[in-house]
């Protein structure tokens, strides 16, 4: 079995098939190789959507964790609660933070995500997916290399410094349009707020309608001069 500690780039290719650009073969790849350990951490959007209904396709009793930091749209957990009633057989972690937001309001202060919202991501993402990752060996990601620049070099098997893991990206070759268009060909209910200018939906304190229409990340940590939450 591939490890991080044994990381060595696998030499296997992966058919980059026009219906499911080689994600599906990944995803059985990835079952193979680390068996029902692996986790697929899920914000929800509609990448995520996406990535959820062709799992199931190969592990119908898929584990996936949500990162609950508590400051989520209700919109989201909205479209958590439709997910679960159509895939009956997954399992879905709301995984929270050690802290809760009065806790770390007294600790840190109020409104972290405002003063200083790098030290707000690590308390309540990057800390609590590190606890879920230490369970395996891989996760899996819905990072597509359209979505950014950052992202623009991700492969399907990537090693993970900074969780000592591997990383598992079955989108990367995926379209903005290829994404929609299969959630409008599947009839997939998703989260509404993007009908409503947000591409990217993450915690509700740090997320705006996109401002640039080039850029489906524009919308998040408006004028913090930060793009990612530090999880990729």
């Amino acid at each position: 079995m591939l490890t991080y500690q044994t990381w060595k780039k696998p030499s296997v290719q992966f058919e980059i098939d026009p219906v499911y650009k080689g994600a599906v073969n990944l995803l059985e790849w990835t079952y193979e190789h680390y068996g029902k350990s692996v986790v697929y951490a899920c914000s929800f959007g509609i990448e995520g959507i996406v990535l959820i209904d062709l799992l199931t396709k190969v592990q119908p009793k898929a584990t996936i964790v949500f990162l609950d930091t508590g400051v989520h749209f209700k919109e989201t957990y909205e479209t958590i609660e439709k997910v679960k009633e159509k895939y009956p057989g997954i399992t879905i972690d709301m995984k929270k933070p050690e802290l809760t937001l009065e806790e770390q309001a007294e600790t840190y202060g109020d409104k972290l995500w405002e003063r200083n919202p790098n030290q707000c991501c690590q308390i309540r993402k990057l800390d609590p997916l590190k606890d879920s990752l230490s369970k395996g060996n891989a996760w899996i990601s819905g990072l597509r290399r359209e979505q950014s620049p950052t992202r623009s070099q991700v492969e399907f098997i990537n090693k993970d410094d900074k969780f000592q893991s591997v990383k598992i990206c079955p989108l990367i070759h995926w379209t903005w349009k290829e994404i929609w268009r299969y959630v409008h060909k599947h009839n997939l209910s998703y989260n509404p707020l993007h009908d409503h200018g947000y591409p990217s939906i993450g915690c509700s304190h740090c997320t705006t309608q996109a401002i640039d229409i080039n850029d489906l990340r524009s919308g998040r940590w408006k004028g913090k001069g930060k793009t990612e939450c530090g999880l990729h």
